[in-house]
């Protein structure tokens, strides 16, 4: 099952699926893109689909004879009585999490793109698969690397793991109170959404990959590092205890991960260009700027405080962004509210999932307010 079928990732998802003898599609979910997911369900023999927007999903029914549900709530319960094997999360923002709890507490196994299922709530998703023995598989170019490194090696054998960042659009510059919408959408290397992409140009979204991993991986903080690599061909590396470094190398496309989780144990044929170091002819790194790229800061700051610190962190980030891309406030406001409100929040420790959504809306409602604050004149 694919969640989040129109989007990049799921888009990219239902071409691996096309490609294989093995893999079948049960169900798929969208936000409100009703004819192109019905299109979808055409092509691959699907017969259940749930669509976010209640409206979008009533358009489907009178245009279907094929089951439709509307709503997070629909979403939710296609992800439980599917009867997928593996269900892919490439949702984007905490709308996601939802799914991944149903998936997990129903044993089924998660391909997870939805990274704010573990920035939300990792100790509560890790402990909930642990308990139910549902497998989450990356699908994150970065993670899906780790995972392959560190699956290779003993226990106890992985002293740090190093994290690469293009360094999106803005990488060198030191001053960006002008930039533009259209300037932080053009990303160098990769094609994603409009919330990823801008997260990308902040370098929110590394440091929320940093709490991923240190939730994934059960690696400390302390031994996670995050280093800027433009040419994006190294997604991961490992320190290991006898000194040696390894890494994941490979061209900056998505259709090798999500191939690599769908797949997984197995690995199948992807059509993709061979790399070529001799054409590349260098590969550089360097140390990012956290004085002008502040949400890996507060992000990096956010996943050491842990507990609820973090689920206010990635709202503060989602209605931050939203406001930015509406030409509400300007690319430096994004880092600022999202600390105000950090600061005004001091992280709990959660023991239930409610409590995280209890937090997330709260802290989407100061986050309103601070840039009300912050808007521009």
């Amino acid at each position: 099952m694919i969640l989040g079928s129109t989007g990049s990732i799921g888009v990219q998802a239902l071409e691996i699926v096309s490609a294989s003898e093995e893999l079948e599609v049960v169900g798929l979910a969208a936000g409100s893109s009703w004819e192109r997911v019905l299109a979808q369900a055409a092509e691959h023999g699907v017969r259940a689909v749930a669509l976010a927007d209640p409206d979008a999903a009533e358009a489907a029914r009178g245009a279907w004879d094929g089951r439709v549900l509307a709503g997070e709530e629909g979403i939710r319960e296609l992800a439980g009585a599917s009867g997928a094997d593996l269900v892919l999360n490439g949702i984007v923002g905490a709308a996601g999490l939802g799914s991944t709890i149903v998936a997990l507490g129903a044993g089924i196994d998660v391909a997870l793109a939805n990274k704010e299922s573990l920035v939300i709530g990792g100790e509560l998703t890790m402990a909930l698969a642990e308990a139910t023995g549902a497998r989450l598989l990356p699908v994150d170019s970065e993670h899906s690397a780790l995972f392959q490194l560190i699956g290779a090696e003993a226990p106890g054998t992985v002293d740090r793991i190093v994290l690469t960042a293009s360094g999106g659009p803005f990488r060198g510059r030191t001053d960006l109170d002008d930039v533009t919408v259209e300037e932080a959408l053009a990303h160098p290397t990769w094609s994603m959404g409009g919330r990823i992409t801008i997260d990308s140009a902040t370098l929110m979204n590394k440091g929320f990959e940093a709490i991923e991993a240190h939730h994934l991986f059960g690696v400390p903080f302390e031994r996670i590092e995050v280093v800027v690599h433009p040419q994006s061909i190294v997604h991961s590396l490992i320190d290991l205890n006898d000194g040696a470094t390894l890494a994941h190398l490979g061209h900056p496309d998505m259709r090798v991960p999500i191939s690599y989780a769908l797949h997984h144990p197995e690995r199948a044929d992807v059509d993709v260009p061979r790399l070529d170091l001799a054409a590349l002819g260098q590969l550089s790194f360097e140390e990012p700027d956290l004085d002008t790229f502040a949400c890996l800061r507060l992000a990096l700051e956010a996943g050491r405080a842990g507990g609820t610190a973090p689920c206010v962190l990635n709202a503060a980030d989602e209605v931050a962004v939203a406001a930015f891309l509406g030409g509400m406030i300007g690319f430096n406001a994004i880092p600022a509210a999202i600390e105000r409100v950090l600061a005004a929040m001091p992280p709990t420790q959660p023991t239930h999932f409610e409590e995280l959504f209890a937090i997330d809306a709260e802290a989407r409602r100061r986050t309103e307010e601070e840039v009300g604050g912050l808007a521009r004149v």
